[in-house]
């Protein structure tokens, strides 16, 4: 279990009166414990999280037949690798199906470096939507579509969608439980203070069709075990 008492403070390069994209990783744990540092496991195999993008887990990926009747036009695997902590597909397993394929080969711990692939499966996802004139549908999975997976659309919601790291993991969280690793959210802090410095949230309209985006409440949570 984490170590709620732990602050690990992530200060923004940004005007004082931007002070509010200041980032804590426990501030982002609050979104996803409770008080005691008990986490919610996911209740469905897969959750849509934003218009046309669907979080969830290796089951659902191994099924092609079920991606097609979801529609489905695009797979990203968060967890590429043939490990017992991996999903063994590629582009070869979706090849009569028509379904796109990438990969990225995260391993959900720690110290891993997941930040060096967020502008590839932002870029991705993004292409991904813009499929068919606006019509593409993609999947974004790891093993249990709890840690990788969704740590990738929160970035992408960061990148391309000009949300804050708080407010993007409240976006994800409000639609599936999800609990990215310590390390994840530290390396999410540490994009938000980069795009913060950029001037890139209080530029952006924001939102799904252009309109003005608000941050997601914050979502009602079951806490059914914690997270070892």
């Amino acid at each position: 279990m984490k170590n709620k008492q732990e602050d690990q403070r992530v200060q923004t390069a940004q005007p004082a009166d931007m002070s509010s994209f200041e980032v804590t990783v426990q501030q982002l744990n609050d979104l996803l414990t409770d008080e005691s540092g008990f986490y919610s496991w996911p209740t469905k195999h897969f959750h849509e999280v934003y218009p046309r993008i669907y979080v969830g887990n290796a089951f659902v990926a191994m099924n092609v037949m079920r991606l097609k009747r979801q529609g489905v036009t695009h797979v990203l695997n968060a967890a590429e690798g043939n490990s017992f902590m991996h999903v063994n597909t590629g582009a070869g397993f979706y090849a009569s199906t028509g379904i796109v394929y990438h990969g990225i080969p995260a391993s959900d711990t720690d110290h891993f470096d997941i930040s060096v692939y967020f502008a590839e499966a932002a870029d991705f996802i993004e292409k991904a939507l813009m499929y068919k004139a606006g019509k593409g549908k993609v999947y974004v999975h790891c093993r249990e579509g709890y840690s990788r997976s969704p740590t990738l659309v929160v970035a992408y919601l960061m990148l391309c969608q000009n949300m804050d790291v708080h407010t993007a993991l409240a976006t994800v969280r409000q639609k599936r439980e999800v609990g990215p690793n310590d390390g994840f959210l530290r390396q999410l802090c540490r994009l938000n203070q980069r795009l913060s410095a950029e001037g890139k949230f209080w530029k952006c309209s924001g939102g799904p069709q252009g309109a003005a985006w608000r941050p997601a409440s914050s979502p009602h949570r079951h806490f059914l075990s914690p997270r070892l």
